[in-house]
């Protein structure tokens, strides 16, 4: 007795290929969606680290400004201690210097300003005044950077995965349908469709970096 169309040895090749479709692409919109989240897991943490780099740089910029301006203000009761020759309020106000700042100050001294027309105008004109605080805002301020573009990384990785998970679920209702339709060659032509969308996808899922973090 002939067998109706569409359930001979091909058809039963069709819904094999359907159902293996629609386990592997259960699997994979799984996978997908577990590697969504955990891209978003990692796009938080990175956001966290960026917040908190930017805030101990603010602090750290502050206290850089806070500095510069004792040294400012030190050097410039120091100047006028000297310009008048109070040899001991002079010593005074240098006994008061910042240690980051005598390097520079001492630098400032060797090149003789009030003999030498050419000598730089302060210390801070010279390389060896440095304030460590505004190099660590400066390091801060670049990892907060570094941190922001992992961020948006991160985003466009979840993103793409989140439309993994879109384009296996076409390839799951193309699976599906695949076995409703009576004529062969549509279920042909749906389920090789539904397996090139799969497989292009997958293909494309290996490009992408994975996290284990959620």
């Amino acid at each position: 007795m002939t067998e109706p169309a569409g359930h001979g040895a091909v058809g039963r090749w069709i819904d094999l290929a359907a159902t293996l479709l629609l386990a592997l692409a259960a699997v994979a919109t799984a996978w997908a969606s577990y590697q969504s989240a955990g891209w978003r897991g990692e796009q938080a943490k990175a956001g966290g680290a960026s917040i908190s780099a930017r805030v101990e740089s603010t602090r750290a910029a502050a206290l850089a400004n806070d500095q510069r301006s004792v040294d400012v203000a030190l050097f410039t009761q120091w100047i006028d201690a000297y310009a008048r020759e109070d040899t001991e309020l002079a010593t005074f106000y240098r006994k008061r210097f910042r240690p980051e700042f005598v390097p520079a100050f001492d630098a400032w001294v060797a090149t003789h300003p009030r003999e030498n027309p050419d000598a730089p105008l302060s210390p801070f004109a010279l390389k060896e005044y440095r304030v460590a605080a505004e190099a660590e805002a400066d390091a801060l301020e670049a990892r907060a950077a570094a941190k922001s573009l992992e961020v948006a990384a991160d985003i466009q990785r979840a993103d793409n995965y989140v439309l993994a998970v879109v384009l296996f679920a076409v390839a799951l209702f193309f699976a599906g349908i695949a076995t409703r339709l009576p004529s062969p060659t549509s279920r042909i032509a749906i389920v090789g469709i539904a397996w090139v969308l799969f497989l292009g996808t997958v293909i494309w899922l290996a490009t992408f970096p994975v996290t284990l973090s959620t």
